[in-house]
């Protein structure tokens, strides 16, 4: 029975993706690999006026980038191809004409006047404002006249008038009462499907056994389910699939996260340098829990263990301070030469702010394993090495006013001496000459570093100093020291 499992994925081609839909691409790609099912990636770009040739490129690109493997869908094939909606109308024009055909749909003349007003009449009345069924039962003379009067319809389906009830996989047992759900549109004016149709005909003839999706998506629940009796009448299904709403993800403000929100795009994590073992790690908390004391787990261990039974219907709250956190997790568990060679787009242009030809790939590999511990995202690798590859320092002034004290001269003329002196194959040498120098100037080796780490680097904060004195070198470290000098004596 676990073979038989099969889910769908289906972004539409607008824009960026966004990490809301990279969580339900997660969970839906997770729960099919748990189960031995399939995993089906369907495009559903009807929309010819939002979707777009780029966005469905970059859509392909992101999933490739996450190691979502897909079994069916754009590129590969599959039995139920084609797998983009736009490439599918005459299957769905088909659909709606033998429900039209069968009676579970019906053409509506209402005019959008029409409408507005009688709502409004609706709410005055206080009763509830969906669609009243003015044209449900029109007589042929009556739809007759309607044409006569050169008026456009749409195709609604005709909604049963009894309550839907269903077992949601995360919420649990949901019953709608039929005043709530009324006769909905299927088909535009101009002919063109609407989501409401194709989505649930896609699913049906694609034979999607379990179809989790976003909670903003319950309330469409009832109507697919009467669509898919109604299908199941034509042959077109085969069954009502299970359904399970996965809960928002919040933003600031208790306002669910936006595709406008700036740190709701997937591109913004790739461009700063998240893994994407750390991105989803982070994105599979939204909503479920490996365990009660661990956080930070494979994408391996994450399938192995995945049910969605275990996801909780209440909100999740993006936290990028803990995205941030899990991420440096995931970093500080490759090996080096895995860090070494996934920082490697961050050392070159257009980021890196030195030369091609003055970078030294002896001294990033000697740094690197010092680099693994200190970065959250890769991009920071860029700020924390640029010293060694730079003619000189990028000196940020505050870090100068804050280092350079008074007396931070001497101590710097002192330092240079020891260093001089020092082992240079060996930055506890290193760290002795510093410490030294401090304390013929009454200082403790933190205060005494500090001048000489941004002679060097040009900052306050970085990697750990004396090793990355020993890879940058003995002459050009003392020349720094002594620009240094030379801009403190004005």
């Amino acid at each position: 029975m676990a073979n038989a499992i099969r889910v769908r994925f289906c972004p539409s081609p607008t824009g960026n993706p966004h990490v809301g839909l990279v969580r339900t691409a997660l969970f839906n790609w997770a729960f099919a690999r748990h189960n031995q099912g399939t995993f089906v990636f369907r495009i559903e770009d009807t929309d010819a006026a939002r979707d777009s040739e780029e966005s469905y490129q970059q859509l392909l690109d992101s999933m490739r980038w996450l190691g979502f493997t897909w079994d069916e869908g754009p590129e590969i094939g599959g039995p139920h191809a084609p797998y983009r909606q736009s490439q599918r109308m005459d299957v769905y024009r088909d659909v709606a004409e033998r429900l039209l055909a069968n009676g579970n749909a019906y053409p509506c003349y209402c005019t959008a006047e029409e409408l507005d007003e009688r709502r409004e009449a609706a709410r005055a009345a206080g009763r509830p404002s969906g669609y009243d069924g003015h044209c449900r039962d029109l007589t042929a003379e009556r739809k007759q006249a309607y044409e006569a009067e050169g008026r456009s319809h749409i195709v609604r389906f005709r909604m049963p008038d009894e309550a839907t009830t269903f077992t949601d996989l995360v919420r649990g047992e949901i019953t709608v009462q039929a005043e709530n759900v009324t006769d909905y549109g299927i088909v535009r004016a101009n002919g063109a499907p609407l989501y409401t149709l194709v989505n649930p005909v896609d699913d049906a003839l694609m034979e999607i056994t379990h179809v989790l999706r976003g909670e903003d998506l319950l309330s469409s629940t009832p109507r697919q389910i009467a669509l898919y009796k109604a299908l199941i009448e034509l042959g077109v299904a085969k069954e009502i699939p299970a359904f399970g709403h996965l809960p928002y993800v919040m933003g600031e403000g208790n306002k669910k996260l936006s595709k406008r929100d700036p740190q709701a795009s997937l591109n913004l994590y790739r461009e700063r340098g998240f893994l994407p073992e750390g991105l989803l790690n982070y994105l599979s908390l939204l909503g479920w829990s490996f365990s009660a004391d661990q956080d930070v787990f494979s994408i391996e261990d994450m399938v192995e263990k995945f049910d969605i039974a275990d996801v909780n219907a209440n909100p999740a709250r993006f936290d990028l301070k803990k995205a941030e956190s899990i991420n440096a997790d995931h970093i500080r568990l490759l090996d080096v030469k895995a860090f070494a060679e996934a920082c490697e787009p961050w050392l070159a242009a257009p980021h890196a702010n030195w030369a091609p030809e003055d970078f030294d790939r002896a001294a990033w590999e000697a740094i690197a394993p010092y680099a693994q511990t200190r970065v959250t995202v890769l991009s920071d690798i860029t700020a924390n090495v640029d010293f060694l590859f730079l003619k000189e320092p990028v000196l940020d002034e505050a870090s100068w006013a804050k280092a350079m004290k008074e007396g931070s001269d001497a101590l710097l003329v002192t330092a240079r001496e020891k260093l001089e002196a020092a082992d240079w194959n060996d930055p506890e040498s290193l760290k002795n000459a510093v410490l030294t120098a401090g304390e013929a100037h009454g200082l403790k080796l933190g205060k005494a570093q500090a001048p000489v780490r941004v002679a060097v680097t040009g900052r306050t904060i970085g990697l750990p100093l004396f090793e990355s004195l020993q890879i940058l070198g003995k002459d050009k470290t003392l020349a720094r020291v002594d620009a240094a000098l030379a801009k403190l004596a004005g």
